[in-house]
Order: structure tokens, then C-alpha cells, then sequence
């Protein structure tokens, strides 16, 4: 007998093995791409077979048959979230750098604070040099007294000193504070040196406020120079007349709103000679036969005009018999004040013609008055000729300022501000106020958590730290400058002193506070959502937010991406396009010039024009250079038909900190195919904060040799531009003046909105963005892709009726779990009209809400599948299922239930006009007052009851419907009450949210109210106040415009006459 015993034996621990779960989904796609690699096996064995191959058709049917099975299908390709580069958010951490400088410390610091020897060729620069003295004072030391000469340049380079001003009754107020690197100096003294006119002055005084060190340039130092080199003599001159104009007369008038305060009325009487002698002691002319054949004699009645303020050729005019009346108008009024009168003997217009500078004043004749004229271009070939004329010209503008302009000029500082350097950080001390005179400042503020997040932009004219000044507390953001920039700087003290001497300062300021408290207001709603991107002028969804910085900006830098790009064309376009909105200019590339007469002129052209366009070459030239460094925005220009790429223009320009602003332009024929693979285009570059699709007219691509391309524009500039263009929305977008179109959510009663769109086309008002909500999304996408209303409201209405379809929606029921109906019937349907388009790919910006039930916040999507969002907006909860996001996965509701109306969205993103159109259903307000409890049997009663007295009290639906709109109603009502915001609503309340079938009779009411308010809009003036387009003055000066192909040297006569 064999026993048999059963051993237990412990059993080994194995080394862990993950256990791999395969979905059903994924085993399913794993043996549909097993399935396609067969079917592509055998078509490749079929080629090389000897039977008879099968017909085409019938291998792709078969080939697209486990497509069709498993519902295989290809994504598009999404934006690839990119932040904007540190250097547009940061400024520079080197400052200005002594220890690492070849040249000596006491040169840089001179070269740094005095803005005129900047502009010095180096000999001349070192000439100076050799006459610069160190002075070592102690605490209490006075370097000038009042009553002695101010003769010279001071800059400190260890301590600090105080610049005193001496008041009437005696005591004595500290306006500058003058700590390492800065200096005292005022160049209207240095004037009066030059000119052999030396004046002590008897109030300012400039003392150490602990020991010091200093570096002093006596003003004869000049002299020497000019001795050497004359003609130097008259670029200096010129220089200290701008900085009178553009600093002193800017800062003090412009933004302190002072008038008569800056002159002087006191006048002298000159002899009457011979017609050339009248001149001759003024100039100081050794010569008579220059003035031969350039003076003209002038007699005007009384009332007449001579010289309106803000004309740019300007002549020279001395006064024989009679008067001239000089006035200039207030801030924010028509009103003019006489601010002196040149009588006999006196010179007027001199300030104009030395600096090239539009006339600050307008002079009238109040009685009849004779004069004597020299143009500007004949004063500048006797300056040619005889450099020395130049000094007795600008003594008389001298004397004709105040003393309280001499005062100050000590105060004002003229300072240049490198692209990246730092103005001032966040946290340093608030002791001055800045105004920006030519250039562009960034303003960012740092989070408690590290980030970074852009507060705004400032460009010309625009007033820096001034609250943090007047309210003594630290700077709250870092402010560096985009591009190199010329600021005016105001000391705290200064401004104390002036407020003290002139109590109307204070109302002014007031007055400047108030619009930016105001405008703050206004833009509350801005900072609100983070994804907002103006026009592409803010990125979506990152730190790149603020208020809208294209009204302001001043230059726009045009680049190709090849050699391809018609980019003359595109430049003279666009030129075109902005005569509706505004003076522009366009700069081709530029001849070998001074660099201070190259700046200086591209300084006047951005005060004479409200946008200047440079255009580069194809190449990385020292002219392409030029224009990155001038621009406040880039356009990056493609052809949209091209593959997608990189120009190498764009590659060299990665290795640069560029901190403006890049937009990407894709240009399309008219005839061409719709915009695609703009993803494509995006993705292969770094940050860029917009793009835009035009659709551009056969003559830009057309090929013309220079003569033949002048003509044609020539002609075209004969005629208005369109405004309906897609270079006309450019043009908005670059200046500020965008128009948004915003439709709100509200079932079927948004078939409406597709009537008001077409009333909107007939009455001529362009559409430069578009947004929505819940239908109103569906509805902005159509018209965002066809352009047509025709070919909108035939896609609209297809739609509409499948809507309407009853068998449609009893096949999508389902479990009702999460919702009532599956939403697969309702994706088709919504995917069948816009097929596998990408937001990218439309032709008007548009942006789309949802609610994001995941992390209970609103959403904003410019960029994605077109269809998926457009469902997601639409997704009325209990109806359809949330949609997930295919980029985080998290549900996306009907936008509705957040934001019905996102007017304050569109204004976010860079629109100056919002017309909105709402068709949300309107709640009953009128409910019955039924106490402190409630009964359902009362309420069962009242309502079966035929004889008794109904009453309005919700059910418990209708409760939870209003408390999911709360938040909706509210913004709906500041955005109802917004000045920026157009509110239309068309009459559909009878109509209910599912009333698809009845398209046609809705789209018409919608169609008759907006023909109704928009012919009110013409009527009243509300349309041509919201475009700003200056119709009628565009069509007296279209036929003189020039056609900027090539810089013609003409427009540098004043220049080069210096030379």
C-alpha cells in the first residue's frame, strides 16, 4: 500500500508585477489599428500582384470601413499654451554700469544727466571734457547763491545737494533734491552764456546737504567749442529750444494747466528802418545780401489770422506797425487766453522755426498790423550760411519767458530711458513725476506669490507715478521703458512750490485724477477675467492683462516672413485703412543720417501723426534694427496659402529682447481658399499676442515696377477707404477703436440675432470681434466664419429646424442620470454645420464663455475646436451632459449660467465699442407677497380654483433656476449701464426658449428692431461717434496725400539744411 501525504509548502513571495487594465475603449482602438495595418498590407501586395487590381473607390470604401465602425477620427492639432518671454515683463537688472565703462566715471555721469551732450560727435564730446573740474563742498556749502551767476553744468558724484528756490517773503523751499548721478544745471542759463547775455539769477540758490563730491562743465567750455567747430552752434541751440518746448512748456502746461504763468508781457521798442534793416540787428547778420530775396512785407486787416496753434510751416514774422495777438488754447476747452503781444520792433514764430516743432499758440492781428516774413526754409540757409544768426533768434525767446519758467527750469529734468532699463521700481521711494515726451513705459506689478502681472502701458503725452507722488506713498509697480524713450521728470518739490505759488494747479490735478479713478472704474471689469486677450494684444489666459495699450500706440513695425510678402503694398494698405481714423505715416528705409537728426525727426513725425508705420527690410539691416527699436508693436506678415514658417528675419530676432508686442498677419486672396493650420503657424513661434486672417484685393499681390505702383496708389488713395475691409479692422485694432458684437444666450429667441446682423450690415457698422453665449456663441461663430449673412442665416436655419425635430430628440433620450438626453444627437448637429474648424481658423476674432462646473469659474476660449466649445456653451444643465475639456478635462456648462452677455469680456480684450444683444428671457419681477409661511394646499387651491384671485409664487424649478442665474443678472446690469457698451434687445418675449420652428417670423422681428435703432444711430450721430471716421475731412485730403514708397528727401529739407 503506497500512502500518499500532501506537504504544505509556504509559497515564495514574487516580485511585485504591475497589473496592466486596458479599457474597453482601448482595447477596441488597439484591434481597429491592428485591422488597418492588414487592409494596408494587403493594398501594397495588390500593387505588385499580376491579377487585376481593384477599382480605387472600392479600396478606400473598404479602407474607411473600421473608421466607420469605430469612429476613428483624426484631432486637429491645439494652440500650445505659451507665456510671453521675461524680457516683456521684466526690466533689465543691469543699471547704468561706472566700474565696467571704458570711459572715465566723471565722463559717463556727464554724459548720462545732460541730455545735449548726447548728441555730440565724440571729438567734440572729449573737447568738453578737458574743461570738467572735481569740486569737494561741505554740508552747507553753496555752490551759487541767489544774485550770483549760474555758468555752468554740476553733476554729483558722491552725496547730495538741494536746489532752493526763495520765496517772496523770504524763506527758502527745497524743489530738487540732487543725489549721485543726477546734476543741476538749467540750459536756459547755459543759453545766456552762449549768447553773451549772462543774467544772475536773484531766487535760486544750490547748496550740499552733506559733503560732497562734483563734477563742474563751465558753460564757456561751449564757446571754446563752438569756436572749433561751428557748425555745432546750431545744434545746440536747437537742442535747448526743443527741450523748452517739449519738457518745460509740455509738463507745465499740458498736464498743470498754466497759461499766461510762462511768459513774460513785457516788450521792447526797436526802430523802423529799411525793410532788410528791421531784421538786421535781430539776426545779428554781418551780411545784408543774405536776407536779399527772402523777406516779404505783409500787411493783414484786423481779425485776421496769421498763424493757427498746432501749424507746422511756420514762419519767422517782425512786427513794423501795429500788433500781433498771441493765444493759446486751454486744456479741455476751446477757449484761447492772450498770453502776450508782440508790439513794434519784436519777433514772433521764432520758437517754431529754430526746433521744427508744430506752433504751441495761434497769433491773430486785432487791428491792422505789418509785418515781415521769412519762411522756415529760407531762415535755415541763412543759418547755413552764417551759423552765429541762430544766437540773437533765441535770446528773444528767452526773454520773452517768465521768471518762473527760469525758476523751474532748474527743477525739470530731460532724461533718456534705454528700451529695458527701469524707470523706477516697485517699492522705491515716490519723489517725482514722470511724463512720457517720445517712447513707450511698461508698467507690471509683482504678486505676493512671485508673479508677475502687467498693470499697463503709457506712450506719448501719458502721466507716470503721479499718485504715488502726490499721496507720498511707495512706488506699487515697476515701470521700464518698452523702447528707447524720452521722459520729463517733475520733482516732488517742484511740484509742492508751484501748487503753492498757483492754487489752480491743484484743481487741475484734481481734474487729472479724477479721469484716471474714472477710467479705472470704467476697466474694473478687465482685471476680472484673466484669459482676456484684446484683439491679441493680451495673451489668453496668462499674466499678459491690462487695459487696452493700442490707444495709445504710436509706432507699428511691419516685417515679412519671406521675401514672398507684397510688404510695400500691405504698408501702403494699411495706410489707407488709417486715413479714416487718423494722420499716419509710412517710413521705407532710410539713407546713412545723423543719428540726433534721424531721432529727432522720427520724434516730430510721432507728434504730428497719430501712428507712424516703419517698414523693414527682409534683412536684419542696421534699418531693420532701427525699426524693433522704434516699434510699440510688430506685425509679422505671412502669406496664409504658404506652409506654415519661420522667416529668417524672425529667427535672428529670438536671440534679441524684444519688448514689443508681436502680432502675426496672414494674408489670403479673395478668391483663395478659407483660412487653416493657423495652429501651425502659431505653435512654430514664440509668444506672439495676436493674429489676424485678411483677405486682401487682387492689387496687393499684383507685381508693378516702383513708377506703376505709385500711380495705382495714387488713385487709390483718391478714394474712402472701406470699412468693411479687412485692413479697415486692422486699423481699428492698431488704434484703439475696435468694435465688438456680443449675443447673449436665450434658446430659440437667438434667431433674432441673425436679423439684427443683417440690419447691421446695411447700416454700414463693421464687426471686429465677436462673442457669445449659449446660442449666441453658435450664432457669432457662423457669422465669424461665412462674413455673409446670407450664407449665415441659410446655415442658421438648417439648424434651427433639425432643432425642431421631435423624432431627433426622442432618440437621443437616455438614463436620466446626469442629464436627460445623451447629446449626441445635439454634437452631430452642431459638428455638421462648422465641421472640424478651429477657432484660430475664423476670419473675425472670437472668443466663446462656458462655466467650468470644476473649478466653478468662468471660461473664455479664443482658441480650440470651434464645435466642442460652441456645445459646451450650450449645455443647459439637466438637458445635455457637461462637455469635457479636451485640454484639462474639466465639464464645461452652458456660459449662461455665469455670463450671459460678456460685454465687459469684449471690452477686455481691446474693444472701445460693445454692441450687445440680448435675448435671455426676462424674469417676473411681480410676484405675490404671500408672507411668512407658505402652504402648498393654499397654493393647489388658488390655482384649481377658477373664482378666486390667481397669485405668482415659484415653484421649486423655477427657484433653482433663478439661483443659478444670480451672478448672470448682475453682470447683465453693470454691463446694461456701462458707457462702452450698446444694449439692444429686440422684442421676442412671447416667443419660448424651444420655438425653433418659427425661424423665420423670429429673425424678422429681429431684422425690423434693428433697422429701427440703427437708422436712430445715424440719425443722432451715435454711429459716427462710435467709428471716429472722419469721412468728409479724409475726402478733402486724400487727393494730397504722398505716396510713401521710398523716404523722399524732401521730408528731411530742415534737416539736412543744418548740415
Amino acid at each position: 500500500m503506497i500512502v500518499v501525504r500532501r506537504v504544505s509548502t509556504e509559497e515564495q513571495p514574487q516580485p511585485h508585477v504591475p497589473q496592466y487594465r486596458f479599457r474597453k475603449r482601448d482595447k477596441v482602438m488597439f484591434y481597429g489599428r491592428k485591422i488597418m495595418r492588414k487592409v494596408r498590407l494587403l493594398v501594397t501586395k495588390d500593387e505588385g500582384a499580376s491579377f487585376p487590381r481593384w477599382p480605387c473607390c472600392e479600396v478606400n470604401q473598404f479602407c474607411f470601413i473600421p473608421y466607420r465602425i469605430l469612429r476613428f477620427k483624426k484631432e486637429s492639432p491645439t494652440l500650445q499654451p505659451k507665456e510671453p518671454p521675461p524680457s516683456l515683463l521684466e526690466a533689465d537688472l543691469t543699471e547704468f554700469d561706472v566700474k565696467n565703462s571704458h570711459l572715465p566715471s566723471e565722463v559717463l555721469y556727464m554724459l548720462k544727466n545732460v541730455r545735449v551732450l548726447g548728441h555730440f560727435e565724440k571729438p567734440l564730446f572729449l573737447e568738453l571734457c578737458k574743461h570738467m573740474v572735481f569740486v569737494q563742498l561741505h554740508e552747507g556749502e553753496y555752490i551759487f547763491r541767489p544774485g550770483q551767476l549760474d555758468n555752468s553744468i554740476y553733476v554729483v558724484q558722491d552725496g547730495k545737494l538741494e536746489v532752493c528756490i526763495q520765496e517772496s517773503d523770504g524763506t527758502e523751499v527745497v524743489v530738487k533734491e540732487v543725489l549721485a548721478g543726477d546734476s543741476v544745471h538749467s540750459l536756459l542759463s547755459i543759453l545766456d552764456v552762449i549768447t553773451g547775455h549772462p543774467a544772475p539769477y536773484k531766487t535760486v540758490s544750490a547748496r550740499a546737504a552733506m559733503p560732497s563730491t562734483i563734477l563742474r562743465l563751465p558753460a564757456n567750455a561751449f564757446q571754446d567749442v563752438f569756436q572749433k567747430y561751428p557748425e555745432t552752434l546750431v545744434r545746440v541751440v536747437q537742442i535747448i529750444m526743443v527741450r523748452l518746448q517739449r519738457v518745460t512748456f509740455l509738463a507745465l502746461h499740458n498736464y498743470l494747466g498754466l497759461t499766461t504763468e510762462l511768459f513774460s508781457s513785457v516788450s521792447e521798442d526797436c526802430s523802423i528802418r529799411s525793410k532788410e534793416n528791421y531784421i538786421l540787428p535781430v539776426r545779428q547778420t554781418p551780411d545784408p545780401c543774405l536776407l536779399h530775396g527772402k523777406v516779404t512785407l505783409h500787411q493783414v486787416t484786423a481779425g485776421t489770422v496769421v498763424s493757427r496753434q498746432g501749424d507746422q510751416d511756420v514762419n519767422i514774422r517782425f512786427v513794423i506797425s501795429g500788433m500781433l495777438h498771441v493765444y493759446q488754447r486751454k486744456i479741455d476747452s476751446e477757449e484761447e487766453t492772450c498770453l502776450f503781444i508782440t508790439h513794434p520792433g519784436e519777433l514772433v514764430g521764432q520758437l517754431a522755426a529754430l526746433t521744427g516743432e508744430p506752433l504751441i499758440f495761434t497769433i491773430k492781428a486785432n487791428r491792422d498790423c505789418s509785418f515781415l516774413a521769412i519762411s522756415k526754409s529760407h531762415f535755415y540757409e541763412i543759418m547755413r550760411e552764417q551759423p552765429t544768426v541762430v544766437l540773437g533768434v533765441a535770446h528773444t525767446v528767452v526773454k520773452r519767458m517768465s521768471s518762473f519758467v527760469r525758476q523751474i527750469d532748474f527743477a525739470l529734468d530731460w532724461m533718456e530711458v534705454e528700451a529695458g532699463r527701469a524707470v523706477y521700481r516697485q517699492g522705491d521711494n515716490s519723489d517725482c513725476t514722470y511724463i512720457v515726451l517720445n517712447g513707450r513705459l511698461r508698467s507690471v506689478i509683482r504678486m505676493d506669490d512671485g508673479k508677475k502681472q502687467l498693470t499697463g502701458e503709457y506712450g506719448r503725452g501719458d502721466l507716470i507715478g503721479v499718485v504715488e507722488a502726490l499721496t507720498h506713498q511707495p512706488r506699487a509697480t515697476t515701470v521700464h521703458a518698452v523702447r528707447d524713450s524720452e521722459l520729463a521728470k517733475l520733482p516732488e518739490g517742484a511740484l509742492t512750490s508751484i501748487k503753492r505759488k498757483f492754487p489752480q494747479v491743484v484743481t487741475r490735478l484734481i481734474h487729472l485724477l479724477g479721469e484716471k479713478i474714472l477710467g479705472s472704474l470704467q476697466q474694473g471689469g478687465r482685471t476680472m477675467h484673466p484669459s482676456g486677450h484684446p484683439l491679441g494684444l493680451h495673451a489668453s489666459g496668462s499674466k499678459w492683462d491690462a487695459s487696452n495699450p493700442a490707444s495709445n500706440l504710436s509706432t507699428v513695425a511691419i516685417m515679412p516672413v519671406s521675401e514672398d510678402v507684397p510688404l510695400s503694398t500691405f504698408t501702403l494698405e494699411l495706410k489707407h485703412a488709417l486715413c479714416a481714423i487718423g494722420k499716419s505715416l509710412c517710413v521705407s528705409p532710410l539713407f546713412s543720417i545723423h543719428e540726433y537728426r534721424l531721432s529727432s525727426w522720427l520724434g516730430q513725425q510721432e507728434d504730428m501723426h497719430r501712428i507712424v508705420l516703419y517698414q523693414s527690410d527682409s534683412t536684419l539691416t542696421p534699418w531693420t534694427q532701427r525699426c524693433i527699436r522704434q516699434a510699440d508693436c510688430i506685425l509679422i506678415v505671412g502669406l496664409g496659402e504658404q506652409e506654415p514658417t519661420v522667416g529668417e528675419l524672425e529667427r535672428m530676432l529670438e536671440n534679441t529682447a524684444v519688448r514689443a508686442q508681436k502680432q502675426l498677419i496672414l494674408l489670403h486672396r479673395e478668391d483663395g481658399p478659407l483660412p487653416s493650420r493657423t495652429v501651425e503657424w502659431l505653435n512654430m513661434r514664440s509668444w506672439c499676442s495676436a493674429h489676424l486672417h485678411l483677405r486682401c484685393p487682387r492689387r496687393v499681390f499684383s507685381r508693378r515696377s516702383l513708377p506703376k505702383l505709385k500711380e495705382l496708389y495714387e488713385r487709390v488713395f483718391q478714394k474712402l477707404p472701406d470699412r468693411h475691409s479687412d485692413f479697415s479692422r486692422l486699423a481699428r485694432v492698431l488704434t484703439g477703436n475696435a468694435v465688438a458684437l456680443v449675443l447673449g444666450g436665450g434658446g430659440a429667441r437667438g434667431c433674432s440675432q441673425v436679423g439684427v446682423i443683417r440690419a447691421l450690415n446695411e447700416a454700414g457698422i463693421p464687426v471686429d470681434m465677436i462673442g457669445g453665449t449659449s446660442i449666441g456663441s453658435f450664432m457669432g461663430a457662423l457669422y465669424a466664419e461665412e462674413r455673409s449673412y446670407t450664407q449665415m442665416r441659410i446655415k442658421a436655419r438648417q439648424w434651427a429646424m433639425n432643432m425642431n425635430s421631435v423624432f431627433r430628440t426622442i432618440l437621443d433620450l437616455t438614463y436620466p442620470i446626469t442629464s436627460m438626453f445623451s447629446g449626441a444627437s445635439f454634437n452631430n448637429g452642431v459638428c455638421n454645420i462648422f465641421k472640424d474648424k478651429q477657432i484660430e481658423d475664423l476670419w473675425i476674432p472670437y472668443f466663446i464663455i462656458t462655466t467650468d462646473i470644476t473649478a466653478s469659474a468662468m471660461r473664455v476660449h479664443t482658441d480650440g475646436c470651434l464645435w466642442r466649445y460652441i456645445r459646451a456653451s450650450m449645455s443647459l444643465s439637466g438637458y445635455l451632459p457637461p462637455l469635457c475639456d479636451p485640454k484639462d478635462g474639466h465639464l464645461l456648462m452652458d456660459g449662461g449660467y455665469i455670463n450671459n452677455l460678456p460685454a465687459d469680456v469684449a471690452r477686455s480684450m481691446g474693444a472701445k465699442v460693445v454692441i450687445a444683444i440680448d435675448v435671455g428671457s426676462r424674469d417676473e419681477t411681480n410676484l405675490t407677497n404671500y408672507g411668512d409661511a407658505l402652504s402648498g394646499w393654499w397654493l393647489l387651491w388658488k390655482r384649481w380654483n377658477p373664482l378666486v384671485e390667481k397669485v405668482k409664487v415659484l415653484n421649486m424649478a423655477e427657484i433653482q433656476t433663478r439661483l443659478a442665474y444670480v451672478c448672470c443678472v448682475r453682470q447683465l446690469e453693470m454691463v446694461k449701464s456701462s458707457e462702452y457698451c450698446e444694449y439692444i434687445r429686440p422684442p421676442i418675449d412671447r416667443y419660448g426658449t424651444l420655438d425653433f420652428g418659427k425661424f423665420d417670423e423670429i429673425c424678422e422681428v429681429g431684422y425690423q428692431h434693428g433697422r429701427t435703432v440703427f437708422n436712430v444711430w445715424c440719425r443722432s450721430g451715435v454711429l459716427d461717434k462710435m467709428l471716429k471716421d472722419r469721412q468728409e475731412l479724409c475726402k478733402s485730403k486724400l487727393p494730397g496725400v504722398s505716396i510713401p514708397v521710398a523716404l523722399p528727401n524732401v521730408l528731411f529739407q530742415i534737416i539736412a539744411l543744418l548740415t
